[in-house]
C-alpha cells in the first residue's frame, strides 16, 4: 500500500472523527437542558423525600453537594474548562450557592419531613409568580394584564392548596409550608441575580463552585443543629440509590442544565419548569409513596399552572 493511499485513509478516518466530535448545536443543548430541568427535577422531590425519612436534612444536602462538586470539577478538568475564578466570581458564587442550595434546597429538604413530596412540589410551582414580583421590584418592569391574571390565579391556587385539612394537620406542617415559601423567595431572587452576575463561563465550573460552597455552609448548619452524621455503609439501599440519583442526575445533570439555561434564555422561560415538575412529583409521590392526591389538590394544581402559564406566556 503506497503512502498516498495511507494518507487518504487516515484523512477519511480523521474526517469521521471530526464529524463525531463536532460540538452539539446550541438549540439541541437548550432542548436537552429543558428536558433535564423538567423531568429530572420533578423526580428529585420523591428522591429527597425518601432520603430525608432516614437522614438529617442538612447533612443529606451537604453530602450530596460535596460529592457533586467533586464530580463537576473532574468533568470540567476533562473537558478542558478553566477552573480558576476571580474574587468577584467567588463572591457571586457564594451568594448564589447560599440562595440556591442552602436556602433553596437544604431548607426545602428539611420541610419535606413534614409535607408530602407532591404537595411541596405544588407549592414550589409558585416560583414564576415570585420571579415576576422580583423582576417588578428589581428591574421596575410594569406588570401586563396577563401577569396580573397569573398572579391572581396563583394566589387562588395557593389558597386552595394550603387550606386543605388533610395536609395542614399541625404546627409542624404550617412551619414546613412557611419554610418552603422562604426557599422559593430566595430561589427566585437567585434566578434573577444569576442572569446578570459575573460567574465562570463554564456551567460545570460555575455549578461546581456553588455546590462546593453550599456543601461547607450546609455542614456548618448541620453541626450547629447537632444533626447526627452517619456512614453511607449503614444507610438503607433505598437511601443509597436516592443519594446516587440525586448526585448524578439531580445535581450534576439538571443543575448544570439550569445554570446553562439561565445564561442562554430568559429567566421567565427557565421558570416554566414549574409547569412539569409538580405533575411529575405528584404522580411519583402517589405511585411510589402512596401520598394523598385529593380532588382539591388537582383543582389547585390546574389553577396554579394556569397562573404560571399566564405569567410566562406574556409578550415582552
Amino acid at each position: 500500500m503506497d503512502g498516498s493511499r495511507i494518507n487518504s485513509k487516515q484523512g477519511c478516518t480523521f474526517a469521521v472523527y471530526q464529524n463525531y466530535m463536532k460540538p452539539i448545536p446550541s438549540k439541541v443543548l437548550i432542548i436537552l437542558a429543558f428536558i433535564a430541568i423538567y423531568i429530572i427535577w420533578g423526580s428529585t422531590y420523591l428522591l429527597n423525600k425518601i432520603a430525608v425519612t432516614e437522614l438529617p436534612a442538612f447533612f443529606l444536602a451537604s453530602v450530596r453537594f460535596f460529592f457533586s462538586s467533586i464530580l463537576l470539577f473532574g468533568l470540567a478538568k476533562i473537558t478542558g474548562a478553566k477552573i480558576g475564578i476571580s474574587k468577584r466570581q467567588l463572591l457571586n458564587s457564594l451568594i448564589v450557592g447560599f440562595l440556591f442550595m442552602v436556602s433553596g434546597n437544604g431548607i426545602f429538604v428539611w420541610a419535606l419531613k413534614y409535607l408530602d413530596s407532591g404537595f411541596a412540589a405544588l407549592l414550589a410551582s409558585t416560583h414564576p409568580l415570585f420571579v415576576l414580583i422580583m423582576m417588578r421590584l428589581i428591574d421596575k418592569k410594569k406588570m401586563k394584564t396577563k401577569s396580573i391574571i397569573g398572579v391572581a390565579l396563583g394566589i387562588i391556587g395557593m389558597y386552595l392548596l394550603v387550606s386543605q385539612k388533610e395536609f395542614v394537620t399541625d404546627d409542624d406542617t404550617l412551619i414546613g409550608i412557611l419554610m418552603i415559601f422562604v426557599c422559593i423567595i430566595g430561589w427566585s431572587y437567585a434566578g434573577v441575580f444569576v442572569a446578570k452576575a459575573d460567574l465562570p463561563k463554564s456551567p460545570l465550573v460555575s455549578t461546581g463552585y456553588q455546590m462546593a460552597i453550599a456543601s461547607v455552609l450546609l455542614a456548618i448548619i448541620s453541626f450547629a443543629l447537632g444533626e447526627e452524621w452517619t456512614s453511607p455503609l449503614i444507610w438503607s439501599s433505598d437511601v443509597k440509590w436516592s443519594m446516587i440519583l440525586l448526585i448524578i442526575f439531580g445535581s450534576i445533570v439538571a443543575f448544570t442544565a439550569f445554570n446553562y439555561l439561565l445564561k442562554e434564555v430568559s429567566t421567565e422561560k427557565v421558570a416554566t419548569s414549574s409547569y412539569v415538575n409538580p405533575i411529575v412529583a405528584l404522580i411519583l409521590g402517589w405511585y411510589v409513596l402512596d401520598e394523598q392526591l385529593t380532588t382539591q389538590s388537582i383543582i389547585a394544581a390546574v389553577i396554579l399552572l394556569a397562573g404560571v402559564y399566564f405569567i410566562t406566556s406574556r409578550k415582552k
